[in-house]
């Protein structure tokens, strides 16, 4: 982000925010408070901490993907995605790796975008790429979960079941790329540059909006917050 981009977004006034993302039906975006305080809050940080510049951050992670998360973590608080789960804390961290995921795929893995260890990276834990595993039947939801998604019901960032919903997402999608990569091997060809979380999750995400009509009796899990 350019200096001057920096500066806009720091000094954005919560008036501007709401023309920004204003919406062509008299729904209005949701959240759009936290939008207006991250937005503020990124701006602030980057001009302060990076010389207004997101590039200077990927120029310090050394092209390694987990010093870049790192370092997103530790200078933006919106980005610290973690719950509690029977008192451990968990971390999904969604849009801190989506950001590295993208800059590494915008500099097609070259130069400032080339990190050694992208496929340290998870799957982006949403609430799209659960929905299409269902689909795919590469995971299954109890009777009782499915039913109150089925109804709609509206969790809160950091429920049980929204945790769970995550993290088996995460683990699914791990699973696949281990079984794939062993499918590969036993022909003889290595396919650790080909396949990771990252372009899996690109994979679903684009199959999710090509088959929306096959998946609508799917549901998906509900949630407002600023960690998707």
């Amino acid at each position: 982000i350019p200096i001057t981009s920096a500066s806009y977004f720091a000094t954005m006034t919560l008036d501007q925010v709401r023309h920004v993302f204003r919406s062509d039906t008299e729904v209005p975006i949701p959240l759009i408070e936290e939008r207006h305080r991250v937005l503020n809050e990124s701006g602030t940080v980057l001009l302060e901490k990076f010389g207004g510049s997101f590039l200077t951050c990927v120029k310090m992670s050394g092209k390694s993907a987990q010093k870049l998360l790192r370092l997103v973590l530790e200078n933006f608080p919106s980005y610290r995605d973690e719950a509690v789960f029977e008192r451990k804390k968990v971390s999904f961290y969604k849009r801190a790796q989506i950001l590295v995921a993208d800059t590494w795929s915008v500099l097609d893995g070259k130069g400032d975008g080339f990190f050694d260890d992208i496929s340290s990276l998870t799957i982006f834990a949403d609430y799209r790429i659960p929905q299409v595993l269902v689909h795919l039947k590469a995971m299954k939801y109890s009777e009782e979960l499915m039913k109150k998604l089925r109804e709609g019901m509206m969790f809160q960032s950091g429920d049980r079941e929204e945790v769970e919903i995550r993290g088996c997402t995460i683990w699914c999608c791990a699973l696949i790329c281990k079984h794939l990569l062993e499918l590969y091997e036993k022909k003889g060809q290595d396919m650790c540059e080909k396949i990771n979380a990252v372009l899996l999750d690109y994979h679903l995400w684009d199959y999710a909006q090509s088959h929306r009509e096959e998946m609508k009796d799917t549901p998906f899990h509900r949630v407002r917050c600023i960690y998707y």
